[in-house]
């Protein structure tokens, strides 16, 4: 099915109790954050199970504030990183008993292995991202065979999903044509609250990302810095860039410190290869940054028209798109605005209402499923509660 699934449906009741999973490693951390504030508020409980590296202090000091917000770590690798194999079997036992004592009325899996597990009620997968879309986009050919299991977690998963969700239709059809899956399927858009900055814009470009990540291309945009005589500012954590002169690494940088410099930041440039959404572009755009981006489909459903786009591996385009707007920073200023107006339909109530209506339709539509059963002994030994 594809995004007008159901799409008359009204908001029904929040869930009682979800089982949420998540990880703290990119920008599924602050989706599920805005996510479990709004159902929360909406008289949901949530039991976030995160897996792989545990939050950072200040990761769990932001979701410390949320009434109603359970945080779990189970330290199992994720099913996307190497030799994961054993781990995902492991953490799968772990959901079960999470399960059998919380007795979710959905569970909301922000990864695909574990949705084949025989859980008991309805079961939402969400596809941030995919390793086997990722390697096309960034190589331009096949994953090779050594991610064979990994492709078969994520096709059982898909399959035994009551409703798959993406967060951009052009990523949807993405993962359609990879894994042929049939389960009922629907985009829809990530939010995220403004946080007003009251800086004054300086003629700087910013960027920000995980910088081991070639898919956010942060190549080019250096490559593009050395001819600039004004600085770019590259936010994340990772290994160190080719460096132009004028590029000043932050580190990686909390949420009020990233919100400050991109409040500063008159440009916000990421040429992107791969991205099936883009947090962080949407928290420039709160700010009020000119958004130059990489010309791929899942950035244009989004910002077409308020934004400009680059070839990917364009360093001579993106170089006098930057130039041009630092040189003329009415114009950026122009594109900001618009930027600033399209950002508007990627709030977080509206993202809550719409998963909202996707669990009460799930819901109704689900059959019961069998008793969960836990195959392995007790891994709570390498599971604790933040």
């Amino acid at each position: 099915m594809n995004c007008a699934w159901r799409a008359h449906t009204r908001s029904g009741a929040a869930p009682r109790r979800i089982l949420m999973t998540a990880d703290a490693v990119g920008g599924v951390w602050q989706y599920c954050l805005e996510l479990a504030t709004g159902l929360c508020r909406a008289g949901s409980e949530v039991w976030l199970a995160v897996m792989g590296p545990a939050p950072t202090q200040e990761q769990l000091q932001s979701g410390g504030h949320i009434e109603g917000l359970t945080i779990l770590h189970g330290d199992f690798r994720l099913e996307w990183m190497g030799e994961a194999e054993a781990d995902v079997t492991r953490a799968g036992d772990w959901l079960m008993m999470l399960a059998h004592e919380l007795r979710p009325d959905l569970v909301h899996l922000n990864g695909y292995a574990h949705a084949a597990l025989p859980w008991r009620c309805p079961v939402v997968v969400v596809a941030h991202s995919c390793v086997l879309s990722w390697w096309r986009a960034v190589h331009g050919c096949e994953a090779p065979a050594e991610w064979n299991t990994y492709r078969d977690f994520v096709s059982r998963g898909l399959d035994s999903a009551d409703l798959v969700i993406a967060p951009t239709l052009a990523f949807l059809r993405r993962l359609q044509s990879i894994y042929r899956f049939e389960a009922p399927s629907c985009a829809i858009w990530n939010g995220r609250s403004p946080h007003g900055t009251a800086a004054d814009k300086q003629r700087v470009v910013m960027t920000a990302g995980r910088l081991w990540d070639a898919a956010k291309n942060l190549s080019t945009l250096t490559e593009a810095a050395d001819g600039l005589p004004w600085p770019v500012w590259v936010a994340g954590d990772g290994t160190e860039p080719e460096r132009a002169h004028n590029v000043m690494r932050l580190g990686r940088l909390g949420d009020d410190a990233l919100r400050q410099r991109l409040g500063e930041a008159l440009i916000f440039a990421l040429p992107a290869r791969y991205e099936p959404f883009g947090l962080t572009a949407l928290e420039a755009a709160q700010a009020r940054c000119a958004l130059v981006l990489g010309d791929i489909d899942t950035q244009r459903e989004l910002w077409n028209g308020a934004a400009l786009f680059v070839p990917p591996g364009d360093s001579a385009a993106l170089g006098l798109h930057l130039r041009r707007l630092l040189e003329e920073p009415q114009l950026a200023s122009a594109l900001g605005a618009l930027a600033h107006r399209r950002a508007r339909r990627f709030t977080s109530e509206r993202m809550v209402r719409r998963y909202l209506r996707a669990y009460a339709t799930v819901a109704a539509a689900a059959p019961r499923r069998p008793a969960a059963i836990s195959t392995i002994g007790s891994p709570f030994a390498s599971v604790r509660s933040i």
